[in-house]
């Protein structure tokens, strides 16, 4: 009772919220843009293992997160993986409705998940675990709340990307930014980074055109080579 009546204990669950609020939006897209691809009657499920995945991967990262992001070209290698999910997510845009219509496997959406979860998860942990201050009840409240965040989100994007398929190359170029973010907040470059700051935005801004470009290439090329 002592906790729940300590103001900074109310302030500290406040802050968590908001944080799961704002950076859960990124992992919601990755989740839609991934179970997409799979029969409706699939994606429900995806969207299940994939949230669930990723708050196991939450739990794992929060005890090592702050170690592994010391570590040199960590965020540059894992910055360029989600470089390339954008990619391959937006290459599999479809043009076939109907029996015509082609689906992904269950198994390469789920991993398409933990691994763009995994690079974009790291943030998010330490946030939430900075939010904390230490306390394990707020810990273990952040990463339950982030679950019905995720899957609500991801839900909600599927149904928006199949009314409005310009969001799905939003969703590429909002992968291909947070991949250029990660990039250049690698520990290697923060001496490049202090003395430009721009250089954070330029990043993000170039890996979101990338992206975008890039995937548009890809797939004319492969209407080319299907017709």
């Amino acid at each position: 009772m002592e906790l729940l009546q300590s103001t900074d204990f109310w302030i500290g669950l406040v802050k968590i919220i908001w944080i799961n609020i704002i950076l859960s939006g990124d992992n919601a897209v990755v989740i839609a843009m991934a179970a997409r691809s799979l029969p409706p009657a699939q994606q429900k499920k995806a969207v299940l293992f994939g949230s669930g995945a990723a708050v196991v991967l939450r739990i794992v990262l929060t005890v090592v997160a702050a170690k592994l992001l010391a570590l040199p070209y960590l965020q540059i290698v894992g910055g360029l993986l989600l470089l390339w999910i954008g990619l391959q997510l937006l290459g599999e845009e479809d043009d076939g409705e109907g029996e015509s219509k082609e689906y992904g496997s269950m198994m390469a959406a789920v991993r398409t998940i933990l691994l763009a979860d995994l690079v974009m998860s790291l943030d998010n942990v330490i946030a939430v675990a900075a939010a904390a201050q230490g306390s394990m009840v707020l810990l273990i409240l952040g990463l339950a709340i982030s679950i019905p965040l995720v899957i609500f989100g991801s839900t909600l994007m599927i149904k928006l990307m199949e009314r409005f398929p310009i969001i799905v190359m939003l969703g590429a170029a909002l992968i291909g930014w947070v991949g250029g973010e990660t990039i250049v907040s690698d520990v290697a470059l923060r001496g490049v980074l202090a003395a430009n700051p721009w250089l954070h935005y330029a990043a993000a801004a170039a890996g979101a055109v990338f992206v975008v470009a890039a995937g548009r290439l890809l797939q004319r090329r492969a209407h080319a080579a299907a017709h």
